[in-house]
């Protein structure tokens, strides 16, 4: 090449934009997510997939601009605590805890790194957030739980034959610290419907199994972390007592439970989804408000009505999101 179309070259090259001389791929980011169940858990491995899937379509895609570290604590409180370690120690830009306790561990670890949280239940009584609508700090998320949902709760067990009069409450006073505020509500709601409520605390696996003496009533499953880990001995346990119940998620009817009505914990997923992107492309987490849940879904399993003996009522049948015969 001659000097005169040498430097012709080197001038076209100089006039092009900076983007198109040098395209290098943007910084990889790190997301690290502590989740409370385990991780051969089906439920975990659908909220896992759902996250990817909701990332992805926002354009955060592994190994393109993304680096996700997975730790699943299983229902130990000692483990997620050594896990919340684990990431802290590899500095990610940014945290997703889904469940309480995957929350509380990383919040006394960090108060820089951002954090957004899912499936968690009254972050505000918690210390999570100072108010729903301007959290503060470093933590924002989505609750599975408003006030209206207990008194849902209640109402469906009316639709029971024969009635129900008497309802156990069933929640690990270690792993639910919400409970006493769910209660007041639930108590609240039952006065109106003409139901009387009875906590029935169980501490350990062990003292699941004593439901299956109680007798002349119904049980209500509080959300609880405790309660979703050791779902199959508190199913074997109400099936045992032969006890219409309504539970806080429907993975417990998909196993054999009579009927729940939840939020729907894959929206709150991809709803976080969108807490991530924003955040890190610039937002604060004081900023983005909590948010409660907007979709609600009401699952019945008419083969475990009939194994109890139980009638559901028409109108109940009629509003359900899914029947499973």
């Amino acid at each position: 090449m001659n000097r005169r179309r040498c430097l012709a070259l080197l001038g076209v090259l100089a006039a092009l934009p900076a983007p198109v001389q040098t395209q290098h791929p943007a910084a990889t980011r790190r997301l690290g997510v502590l989740s409370v169940t385990a991780a051969e858990d089906a439920i975990g491995q659908v909220r896992s997939t759902i996250l990817v899937e909701a990332l992805a379509g926002l354009g955060w895609k592994e190994p393109d601009n993304l680096k996700i570290d997975w730790r699943s604590g299983g229902g130990d409180r000692a483990r997620i605590a050594q896990l919340a370690d684990e990431l802290i120690a590899l500095k990610p830009d940014i945290l997703l805890a889904v469940g309480t306790p995957p929350v509380e561990e990383l919040r006394r670890r960090t108060t820089t790194i951002p954090i957004v949280f899912a499936v968690v239940t009254d972050p505000v009584s918690q210390g999570f957030a100072e108010n729903l609508a301007h959290p503060g700090g470093n933590i924002t998320g989505f609750t599975d739980y408003d006030g209206p949902l207990a008194g849902k709760w209640l109402e469906v067990l009316t639709q029971v034959t024969p009635p129900v009069r008497r309802v156990f409450v069933v929640y690990n006073p270690a792993t639910a610290p919400f409970a006493p505020l769910m209660l007041r509500t639930i108590e609240d709601a039952a006065r109106t419907l003409r139901l009387t409520v009875e906590p029935a605390p169980v501490h350990d696996v062990v003292s699941t199994g004593a439901l299956a003496s109680r007798q002349d009533g119904a049980i209500l499953v509080l959300p609880d972390f405790f309660t979703m880990a050791n779902r199959a001995q508190l199913l074997s346990a109400i099936a045992r007592a032969r006890l219409p119940a309504v539970f806080w998620s429907r993975t417990f009817v998909d196993e054999g439970g009579l009927m729940s009505y939840s939020t729907d914990s894959a929206e709150q997923l991809r709803r976080a989804a969108g807490y991530i992107d924003r955040i890190l492309k610039g937002a604060r987490p004081a900023d983005l408000p909590v948010q409660n849940p907007t979709k609600f879904e009401l699952t019945v399993n008419l083969k475990t009505a009939k194994a109890l003996g139980v009638t559901l009522a028409p109108g109940l049948l009629a509003i359900a999101n899914d029947v499973i015969e």
